[in-house]
């Protein structure tokens, strides 16, 4: 039977990550991922990393290996309110000039991420990576799961996992716009649904954008089954041409959107990471932030272990809880807040929120305040 110090359930950003930060540590490290599927839709993911995740991607020595296309940072942000019948038009600006930092995220291609860590995990020491398909027994002293949202390992411990579903669907995929994007995103809350446009440079370097919009599930469904030319008229109507015009460079991808939460974070012997600990609504692109400082914690703590205490201790593991679970709950808190108030059709309420954002676009103070939570959730 193997045995190692740590078995990573999952290879996904934030299992990768895991296994690479324990490795450093001098950790053996064993990580299992999921068969692939033969039949995988092309991956049209980005994530909006702060600060504070590319501090782990830089500390693993991942960041800089980066193709240069990968990776486009966000100077700018403009954020819109629902101006449709009457509505007195509502809008809040970020800069990275105002937050006095170099930028305020950095949108990075999500299958090359995958396998820049891949190819950091192949020159790791410590990790062994394990056929997916693998039965051999491993013995570990703790099990990390990172196997997302749909954890089966979480499952069979038992571990309830409290699931709420907005009955509402996001669409992503990567565009072309007839304008240079100038490292400015811009997004929309156009009651009931959330469009963001996310600079990116591929398939067209300052042209291209990923696109994050989520509707009613209906709704979703519908835009998912147009032709290219009607989704383009779709994405043309929904951003005022904004960003000029808009054409799809990629296929189209579509999930279901949930808040959810595991009743139990860790216990004798392992601990949850990433999805299978939480879920958020897109709408602030934290998810998988939250997860790589769930990553960042867990390396802190058992790096700060007494030498006599053992790696699956569930008193060292509920530090590791204790110190994510205020931001987790506050990040839910928030983007579950904003959901239903900007999905709320009422005229009185659309215009009362359409003020809110052009009052709080006049506070800088707040607006700095606000920026620097999302800087290193």
């Amino acid at each position: 039977m193997k045995q190692v110090d740590v078995l990573v359930r999952g290879s996904g950003i934030v299992g990768q990550c895991l296994a690479l930060a324990l490795s450093r540590a001098g950790l053996q490290v064993a990580l299992q991922g999921e068969p692939a599927r033969a039949d995988a839709p092309e991956d049209v993911r980005a994530y909006a990393l702060n600060a504070a995740s590319v501090a782990l991607l830089r500390s693993l020595k991942v960041w800089d290996g980066l193709p240069a296309r990968a990776a486009t940072p966000v100077y700018d942000m403009h954020v819109e309110g629902d101006a449709a019948a009457g509505a007195t038009p509502g809008a809040i600006d970020f800069s990275a000039f105002e937050q006095r930092v170099g930028e305020l995220a950095w949108i990075v291609d999500a299958p090359v991420l995958e396998r820049e860590l891949a190819a950091a995990l192949r020159f790791a020491p410590h990790v062994e990576t394990l056929p997916p398909d693998s039965h051999a027994p491993v013995r570990a002293a703790l099990t990390a799961l990172c196997e997302g949202k749909a954890s089966a390992t979480r499952a069979a411990l038992g571990v309830a996992f409290e699931r709420h579903d907005y009955g509402h669907s996001a669409i992503a995929a990567r565009l072309v716009a007839g304008q240079p994007h100038h490292g400015t995103a811009r997004q929309w809350f156009r009651s009931p649904d959330v469009l963001a446009l996310l600079p990116f440079d591929t398939p067209e370097p300052g042209r291209s954008y990923a696109l994050v919009w989520s509707l009613p599930r209906e709704r979703a469904q519908a835009l998912a089954a147009l032709d290219e030319a009607a989704f383009a008229a779709e994405l043309a109507q929904a951003t005022g041409g904004a960003a000029g015009t808009l054409a799809l460079a990629s296929p189209r991808a579509a999930w279901p959107l949930a808040i959810a939460r595991a009743q139990a974070w860790c216990g004798p012997g392992w601990v949850l990471l990433g999805d299978a600990a939480h879920v958020v609504h897109p709408l602030a692109g934290q998810g998988l932030n939250l997860g790589l400082a769930d990553v960042a914690a867990l390396a802190r703590v058992i790096a700060a272990r007494e030498p006599w205490r053992a790696l699956g201790d569930e008193k060292l593991l509920r530090r590791y809880v204790r110190e994510r679970a205020a931001p987790t709950w506050a990040m839910g808190t928030l983007t579950d807040g904003l959901l239903r108030l900007f999905a709320e059709p009422s005229p009185a309420v659309r215009e009362l929120r359409n003020r809110g954002l052009t009052l709080v676009n006049r506070l800088p103070p707040l607006k700095r305040w606000l920026t620097a939570q999302a800087l290193d959730a």
